[in-house]
């Protein structure tokens, strides 16, 4: 197999859209696409795709928690005039723990993220350059979904089983032909999701799962995809398959391409009206919360029909 850094290396958009870039293939979003992608919009039917902010996420407890939900105030014990009562709540919780997308500052190596910026701009007060809030104006356009579990005729794919190029194309095929291109947000589905939801198990869910594999980095770049997303915890297949090499499809799509990635989503519901429907493209629009030199973001992205 070919060694991740001359992928990168063949695969980079450093300089594509200025020395100074930090938002990467959300560029590939013009306004001409967009509105377009409004055009999706015939039914009014809306799917949303995060999971729950809650204890029962998929989060094992090792490095990223849970949400964990308090209130500040409940009612109990206020006396305003004319009745007046109010609830509050915070929320503590890993910017990364449910669905979320990572920013172009998640992932690097050889001391260099996205765009030739220094890996010591990433501080312990946040990422200098790179960071989620660059993607302040929202990632939202055609999204594209292709189910690979259903491709594969199975609940959801094995731990570990690697997506070729040739499972995308064959997956696009079986729901009519739908076409992948400049621009587009693709959403892939691997039943994973439905795996944590039947087996409640979150250090399967994190440590292990199905996912793209190398080759696919050039399959996207080749379509110019603005942003790629699934319903498993890392894009990619866990473990990986380059012996002693961790996560090198996070290390070219976000260090090298400048792609967003988005994790951890429920594609269930959707996937299903689309089985239905033979309709396997709609608007798509997660806006990131623009929380100021942060590596990643909560999401509820919506797919709207």
């Amino acid at each position: 197999m070919e060694d991740f850094r001359e992928v990168g290396k063949r695969l980079s958009n450093w300089g594509r859209w200025g020395d100074d870039d930090e938002r990467g293939t959300t560029n590939l979003i013009t306004p001409e696409r967009l509105v377009a992608a409004a055009r999706l919009v015939r039914t009014g039917k809306v799917f949303d795709l995060g999971i729950p902010l809650d204890e029962n996420g998929p989060q094992p407890g090792v490095g990223r928690t849970n949400p964990v939900h308090l209130m500040s105030a409940t009612g109990a014990g206020q006396d305003f005039p004319g009745g007046f009562r109010y609830a509050d709540d915070y929320v503590i919780m890993p910017l990364q723990c449910a669905t979320q997308w990572d920013s172009l500052a998640h992932v690097f190596y050889d001391d260099q993220l996205y765009n030739g910026f220094p890996a010591s701009d990433v501080t312990p007060r946040g990422a200098l350059h790179d960071a989620i809030d660059k993607q302040g104006k929202g990632i939202a356009g055609r999204g594209v979904l292709l189910d690979i579990a259903a491709l594969k005729g199975e609940a959801w794919l094995e731990p570990g089983t690697v997506i070729s190029p040739d499972d995308l194309d064959a997956a696009a095929e079986r729901q009519g032909g739908v076409a992948v291109g400049p621009g587009d947000i693709v959403l892939f589905r691997t039943g994973w999701r439905r795996f944590f939801v039947k087996e409640r198990s979150g250090a399967r869910f994190t440590s292990t799962g199905p996912g793209l594999g190398l080759a696919c980095c050039e399959w996207l770049h080749a379509r110019d995809v603005a942003a790629v997303c699934s319903d498993n915890a890392a894009i990619e297949a866990l473990p990986g398959e380059i012996p002693g090499v961790a996560l090198p499809v996070h290390m070219v799509l976000i260090r090298d391409m400048g792609m967003t990635l988005g994790e951890i989503f429920d594609l269930e519901e959707l996937a299903a009206d689309c089985e239905a429907d033979g309709v396997w493209e709609f608007f798509f629009t997660a806006p990131a919360l623009k929380v100021t030199r942060g590596v990643g973001s909560p999401l509820n992205p919506l797919a709207i029909k």
